[in-house]
């Protein structure tokens, strides 16, 4: 049964995963990957067979609680079928060895997934390459406490999703862990490899901004320290108005490559050399945000991709104000503009999958959250704000979950501007 309209190829709904623990080893040079996931769920129904998303590795063994069973490779699944059948609410077990190149997968958004750089390798997990690196439940709603423990060849750092532990070294290879104990989605888990130099980041640590790790090849340090020295600013910026912030790390990584977007993990962001310029702080507090709404605050399902990127966008016009930049307004202004002069055939509630991650997604996002800040005045939206990533924190929500609490925030006429925004084509007015 497909678990998301928007990506009907993934996910799995007869069993939910509450935990992965990923085992991995990687060589840049051969771009070799070797894994073994073990992997506790509770199956939601019966089960007499499962699947699994994985993509591109070659499966040499599956068991069920500790039992070598039958299994099915595919292009985009491997089939599961345990010894026995599985009752509704039974929790189990699955361990996965796997192996084999890594590489990005073909989709309707491009090739997402595992990829190689110049002098190592990352992952760009939305919304559907998880897959391509590890076996998984794929799916937006299915998010589970994740451990991954990579081993890299000596002179490679390996970053990834969770707080990082202890590093040991034995002939010539590093192994580093890394815990999740929030809930992460699959799209959210993260990989990034290659020769940089992990270091806190000045200014951050104190006051209500968590320590910031950042790593990055020693050659960027100076550019770095300038491209993130707002970073300890932004966070206190973004505590005050949505909430503290509500990861366990923030790490961010900079790659010796340009790339053309950042990406953001869960606690993580990855950003290309060519990201550390003063026109790309935009970016840096876009990814920041997203550690509030999507990480923590995340999705129940893919068309209400919005909820992500409107709120992320509206925090770069925020930290544009508060920086001395082009006030919010002038930012309302100009993306109007850019708005009506495009066509108007996208529902925001509803965007499609082929137009998820259109601009226009973004900036009519944002633009919807102003007209509902207009209508509810500064400190009531701003409320609204910090109670939402309060109340949703860590967990799914929907946009109809929104929806109620503008009603709550503002009554009958605050949410009928909310959907005059969200529920029909037509570009309303500036607000």
């Amino acid at each position: 049964m497909s678990a998301d309209a928007y990506a009907p190829q993934s996910g799995d709904l007869s069993y939910d995963v509450t935990s992965y623990d990923l085992v991995l080893g990687y060589r840049v040079r051969t771009n070799r990957l070797d894994g073994v996931a073990t992997i506790s769920a509770v199956a939601r129904q019966p089960v007499t067979s499962f699947a699994l998303d994985l993509v591109g590795l070659r499966t040499t063994r599956v068991k069920v609680n500790g039992e070598a069973v039958r299994f099915t490779p595919g292009p985009r699944v491997l089939r599961v079928t345990p010894a026995r059948g599985l009752s509704a609410g039974e929790a189990f077990e699955i361990e996965v060895a796997y192996a084999g190149a890594p590489a990005p997968r073909r989709s309707r958004w491009g090739a997402v997934g595992w990829e190689e750089l110049t002098d190592g390798a990352l992952v760009a997990g939305q919304p559907v390459g998880a897959p391509t690196w590890f076996p998984c439940n794929d799916r937006p709603d299915n998010r589970a406490a994740m451990r991954i423990e990579i081993t890299v060849d000596d002179g490679y750092t390996a970053v990834a999703t969770g707080v990082e532990g202890v590093s040991s070294r034995r002939g010539g290879r590093v192994t580093t862990t890394f815990v999740s104990d929030v809930p992460t989605a699959t799209y959210l888990a993260a990989v990034h490899v290659g020769r940089y130099r992990t270091r806190p980041l000045a200014g951050s640590g104190t006051g209500v901004v968590p320590a910031v790790t950042v790593s990055a090849p020693p050659s960027l340090t100076a550019a770095v320290d300038r491209a993130f020295a707002p970073v300890p600013e932004m966070l206190r910026l973004f505590d005050t108005l949505f909430g503290p912030y509500p990861q366990p790390a923030c790490t961010l990584v900079v790659t010796a490559d340009e790339l053309e977007i950042p990406l953001e993990a869960q606690g993580l962001a990855v950003f290309g050399m060519n990201h550390l310029v003063p026109a790309a702080q935009r970016l840096v507090a876009h990814e920041l945000a997203h550690q509030w709404f999507g990480n923590s605050v995340g999705l129940a399902r893919w068309s209400d991709i919005w909820l992500n990127e409107g709120f992320a966008c509206y925090a770069e016009w925020l930290w544009s104000e508060h920086s001395g930049g082009p006030r919010v307004q002038t930012c309302v202004g100009e993306y109007h503009a850019r708005l009506a002069a495009k066509p108007r055939d996208l529902l925001l509630v509803d965007p499609g999958p082929d137009d998820m991650f259109d601009d226009r997604v973004y900036k009519r996002g944002a633009l919807t959250l102003h007209a509902v800040r207009r209508q509810l005045g500064d400190a009531a939206f701003f409320d609204l704000l910090r109670s939402w990533t309060a109340e949703h924190r860590h967990a799914l929500v929907t946009t109809d979950d929104f929806r109620r609490a503008v009603e709550r925030a503002g009554g009958a006429d605050a949410a009928a501007t909310l959907s005059r925004w969200i529920d029909s084509e037509a570009l309303p007015p500036q607000p």
